[in-house]
């Protein structure tokens, strides 16, 4: 095996990897970073649209950190480590003016100052942006960053699966696969960082590119790591339905944000039924089960949605401040200037994940976490705009804490020493997933059944029929699948059945409906003997821990 070192591992290729690496080679330290796909491109912030939240009240003097803080707590209904929300609150301004002087350029006011818009379930117009393609500008501003700097290392096309450990049981690296070779690699670091994101290729209907198969989540549980809230998955409202070929991709909320309407087949804005005061800028989880119950009781689309209208906005405010949006419809024969939309919802995004401190910590010394694969700090309903502000802020602080991890270890001479079975068995475990049954076929009955049992409505009968499922599904992947199509299928196939157990199991476990957990055996919601976190053991087991509650305490 080919055998690499570096001061700090960053495993992701996304907003928050970026962000890790560049804190870390701002100390001087040799950073690596290894992305499934080509960096900036695998993951999601570069798909992000509609904007990133910061309180800096230059469309509305009256905003607040603590109006921010309370949408976000109330949003993901109370679910939060209050902690966390209070940090990603207060640090998001400041790290997009990060963002700036890295080069990013974002939509302004005549006066200059920064243009916001409103977004879901926010009470102010917080969300800055760039158009409709803000995760875009943010990437490129970072990757230029990660260019610009000394010590830093990309690794494209190349596959983390099994992290290791010294004696001491502290995580020193990862066994890496490269995807073009197939070859295993050994990197050695005195810190790593997990930034790989979520799991939205359980379902298949998702926004999330290609590389989203939870190999973070499947790399802490094999490393011992617990894993919080993994029920909570949030099915973004707005995705395309037709053609086939669109299925799932992300409508941004900005087009809500924007002033766009939802109809229903009928004709009727259906919003005024589930939540009349905020209707389409309700949270994601309120919209999503409304567009859901519509298409659900027969008054949806032919096509299986329901329409969301623009066209009494006027034309340069769709062809500018939703150009994207504009665009890709275009692209399959739709202008939005003159006719509606039609949108479904579709997986998007994690909210459990990764339990971390407020540094990135993980509880395996060595191992830091951030971005989506973390969990605890969007609660149970992340709002949007909330996404690449996370990604930023606690990118940033994951990198500066593995960086003084590194620098510290460094200083005291210490060389890394890899535990001498780790990369060996991960090896041997990398090669062992292989033989006789058919990959694709494995991959597509676990989707099927995520969709149809551990969707947007759950319930005890169905949970446990894709429980069965998917520890069948187990069996056969433990038995070995062919590599007809290479490595890669393989390993994240075995992932993705890992982590949907812990979704299916975890969505069991818990018998409340919160957030974007919907059990329609459990119909009311928040549960106050349900304000805790679901803890995932890596030997299956679970219990809970408390949220961490600061200020705002729904039982007061």
């Amino acid at each position: 095996m080919e055998h690499l070192e570096c001061d700090v591992l960053v495993i992701g290729g996304g907003g928050a990897a970026a962000r890790a690496a560049i804190e870390a080679a701002k100390k001087g330290l040799n950073v690596v970073i290894v992305s499934k796909g080509a960096m900036g491109r695998s993951g999601c912030t570069v798909m992000a649209e509609g904007g990133y939240n910061a309180v800096l009240r230059t469309t509305d003097p009256d905003d607040s950190f603590d109006a921010h803080f309370r949408d976000t707590v109330e949003g993901g209904a109370y679910l939060n480590d209050q902690d966390m929300v209070e940090i990603l609150v207060r640090e998001a301004p400041k790290r997009l003016l990060d963002l700036e002087n890295f080069g990013a350029v974002f939509d302004r006011n005549e006066d200059g100052t920064l243009a916001q818009r409103p977004f879901g379930g926010q009470s102010k117009p917080r969300t800055c942006y760039a158009g409709d393609r803000t995760g875009h500008e943010i990437m490129m501003a970072l990757l230029d960053e990660v260019r610009r700097l000394d010590g830093i290392t990309v690794l494209e096309r190349t596959m983390g699966y099994g992290l290791i450990r010294d004696h001491d049981g502290k995580v020193v690296g990862a066994v890496c696969v490269d995807l073009q070779t197939e070859d295993a690699i050994v990197i050695t670091a005195y810190a790593t960082v997990l930034a790989t994101g979520g799991a939205g290729q359980l379902y298949p209907v998702t926004t999330n590119p290609v590389h989203k198969t939870g190999d973070g989540y499947a790399m802490a549980l094999r490393a011992g790591c617990p894993l919080i809230d993994m029920e909570m998955v949030q099915f973004h409202p707005t995705g395309m339905v037709y053609p086939d070929s669109v299925r799932g991709v992300l409508v941004t909320e900005a087009v809500r944000g924007e002033g766009g309407r939802l109809y229903n087949a009928r004709g009727e804005r259906f919003m005024k039924r589930y939540d009349p005061e905020r209707m389409e800028l309700a949270t994601r989880d309120v919209v999503a089960r409304a567009i859901y119950k519509e298409i659900k009781e027969g008054r949806g689309t032919e096509h299986g949605g329901v329409y969301l209208d623009v066209t009494h906005l006027p034309d340069e405010v769709i062809e500018g401040r939703l150009e994207t949006t504009f665009k890709q419809f275009l692209r399959v024969g739709v202008d939005i200037r003159n006719e509606p939309m039609e949108v479904a919802p579709t997986a998007h995004h994690f909210m459990g994940g990764i339990p971390i401190g407020t540094d990135g910590k993980t509880p395996i010394p060595g191992l830091f976490a951030c971005g989506e694969v973390t969990g605890g700090i969007h609660g149970a309903n992340r709002l949007g705009g909330n996404a690449l502000a996370d990604t930023q802020v606690f990118g940033c602080r994951a990198g500066r804490a593995a960086a003084e991890l590194a620098l510290k270890l460094r200083r005291r001479g210490r060389r890394i020493q890899v535990r001498e079975t780790d990369a060996p068995a991960v090896e041997s475990e990398i090669w062992s997933t292989i033989g006789q049954e058919d990959t694709i076929l494995v991959r597509e009955k676990l989707r099927k059944t995520m969709w149809e049992h551990v969707g947007l409505e759950r319930s005890e009968k169905g949970l446990k029929t894709a429980i069965k499922i998917l520890n069948e599904l187990k069996e056969t992947v433990e038995s070995g699948l062919d590599d007809e199509y290479g490595l890669r299928p393989v390993l994240e196939v075995r992932n993705m059945v890992e982590v949907a157990i812990a979704v299916a199991r975890s969505a069991l476990y818990r018998t409340e409906s919160r957030g974007a957990h919907y059990r329609s055996d459990y119909p009311e919601r928040d549960d106050e003997r349900w304000l805790c976190h679901t803890v995932y053991k890596p030997d299956g087991s679970l219990t809970t821990r408390p949220v961490k509650i600061t200020r705002l305490d729904p039982r007061r």
